[in-house]
């Protein structure tokens, strides 16, 4: 049964764009706060290629993450979880883009 924590991040993400799903993703398989088994620098290069084929801003400067709100606040509803619902999260976000 998933956790209320999961199924709420889990809509959020369904309700991002591709640009912050890849942003997520980003963030997520290059953090080092977590103990997710699916932060792999194989998923970082795969994200990071997909967005900077889609979005200029990316491909063409030094992006502070910082300043994508929705993206802040789902990490930091991560950060409240217990790994295996941190796990499940990435899964879907991973297995959905």
């Amino acid at each position: 049964m998933e956790s209320e924590k999961v199924k709420d991040l889990i809509n959020m993400i369904n309700n991002l764009d591709i640009k912050n799903k890849l942003r997520l993703a980003i963030c997520m398989s290059q953090s080092k706060w977590s103990g997710l088994i699916y932060n792999t620098k194989e998923n970082y290069e795969k994200f990071d290629n997909m967005l900077k084929s889609i979005d200029e801003e990316y491909r063409t400067t030094l992006i502070n993450f910082g300043k994508y709100k929705i993206v802040m606040f789902a990490m930091a509803k991560l950060m409240e979880m217990d790994t295996t619902e941190q796990n499940k999260v990435a899964l879907y976000l991973f297995n959905n883009i």
